[in-house]
């Protein structure tokens, strides 16, 4: 007996699989996107990218996630609201910046709270997680247990090294588009301009400003040092990415794609905080191989110009007690 044709059997009444027609043979079940704002050669990426062949793997090919590194897909409010609307299914994001949408988000970013890693970990992986992921939540966003690591944040400049606040004076820098990040700069004294990451290697270019902050990890993969001098290692904030999900998107994953997902992009987080503070243990040498000359300043005049200035006091009023109060049970009192 002849094989009969696709029109053939149509045309007989027989009727062919749902799957047959709408999915093409080997094509995934769910396809998904996930994107960030950092060059293709940072770590974050690169386990983003293992965690995704990894779930491809494991879900024998039914979630398929295509990363977009770099900006790829727009600034970060573009990808935030790309996200927000179901345009994009994953993003990864700092908190600092996704407190335009979700204010409690920053929190973590205070000025000088962390003293180093084991209280960044011991808040993180404990109550000021557990708090912001709440808040996350209440706004249609799913975020993951683990926070990937950013790093602390130093000072490059084009003009001079940055010692004590008073080199801050009338400092055109370029802080994200974060209003914690402004607030803590013109305590300082400094002049901040927000502008989007992916700008950032132009504006310095251009002298549009003077100088930015970011870890050492980002500094070096953007390759900043080429338009910046000095390096002034201030830690003076940590910065972390929340791995977040559309919620609509995210439930419309079978209950053992999620938990697979979430499991693999949380192992991956871990890994990626190793990673960052195996580069940030060279990357200083690395920086002063390339040219900038780095300098390391003492905290202290900084925390008390900005207690001084009232910071600590209006963000304590800003965030709530009981945002504060989760902070402070792991760094000590602030304000």
């Amino acid at each position: 007996m002849p094989l009969m044709s696709r029109r053939t059997l149509l045309a007989a009444g027989t009727a062919l699989p749902a799957c047959a027609i709408l999915r093409p043979a080997h094509a995934a079940e769910f396809s998904y996107k996930y994107a960030s704002n950092l060059p293709v050669t940072h770590p974050l990426n690169i386990r983003a990218q293992e965690a995704v062949d990894r779930i491809k793997t494991a879900s024998s090919g039914r979630l398929e996630i295509k990363v977009f590194p770099n900006n790829q897909l727009g600034s970060d409010t573009d990808m935030l609201g790309q996200l927000r609307n179901g345009a994009l299914e994953f993003f990864t994001l700092s908190g600092l910046i996704l407190s335009t949408f979700v204010p409690p988000a920053s929190i973590n970013g205070v000025g000088f709270a962390f003293k180093d890693y084991d209280q960044v970990w011991k808040a993180m992986d404990g109550p000021v997680g557990t708090y912001v992921r709440g808040e996350i939540d209440k706004r249609g966003l799913v975020a993951f247990e683990k926070i990937w690591d950013n790093g602390f944040r130093q000072i490059t400049t084009s003009t001079r090294p940055i010692r004590t606040p008073d080199d801050l004076a009338g400092f055109k820098i370029r802080v994200p588009v974060s209003p914690l990040w402004t607030s803590l700069f013109q305590d300082l004294g400094a002049g901040p301009t927000s502008i989007n990451f992916s700008e950032v290697y132009s504006a310095l270019q251009t002298r549009i400003v003077d100088g930015q902050e970011n870890p050492l990890a980002i500094i070096e993969t953007a390759k900043l040092y080429e338009v910046q001098k000095y390096l002034s290692m201030t830690n003076h904030m940590w910065d972390g990415y929340w791995f977040l999900a559309n919620r609509r998107a995210f439930e419309r994953l079978p209950k053992d794609l999620q938990d697979l997902t979430r499991t693999e992009f949380n192992r991956s987080a871990v890994e990626e905080r190793t990673d960052v503070a195996a580069m940030n243990g060279s990357l200083g040498d690395t920086l002063k191989g390339q040219g900038m000359a780095v300098n390391q300043p003492d905290p202290a005049p900084f925390r008390d110009k900005l207690r001084k200035a009232g910071f600590y006091a209006d963000w304590k009023a800003k965030y709530g007690e009981q945002a504060w109060s989760t902070l402070e049970s792991v760094v000590g009192t602030l304000a």
